[in-house]
């Protein structure tokens, strides 16, 4: 798999179902119409979670969430060894 050959493990995004107070919902609600959470999380290909990014409202766009992760030290986001890449889905 040539296209592959660099890469160490991939970055995706999915929502799960979440329960707000009301006054607090309207951030929440994601493309379904339904309060969610985005939780941003990176895997390699022996399909382990090396990387978990929960707690966004479900209106944050997956791109937020991946820079945010990228760009904040406390987050201790496991950056890739020169050279290898991630795949971000």
């Amino acid at each position: 798999m040539p296209y592959f050959e660099n890469c160490i493990g991939a970055i995706d995004g999915t929502h799960i179902g979440a329960r707000v107070p009301p006054e607090l919902q309207a951030a929440y609600i994601g493309r379904h119409g339904t309060p969610t959470q985005n939780i941003m999380a990176v895997c390699d290909f022996n399909m382990c979670f090396t990387f978990v990014l929960a707690g966004w409202e479900g209106s944050t766009h997956n791109s937020c969430i991946v820079q945010r992760a990228l760009m904040e030290p406390s987050y201790h986001f496991p950056f890739p060894p020169t050279g290898k890449i991630l795949i971000i889905n």
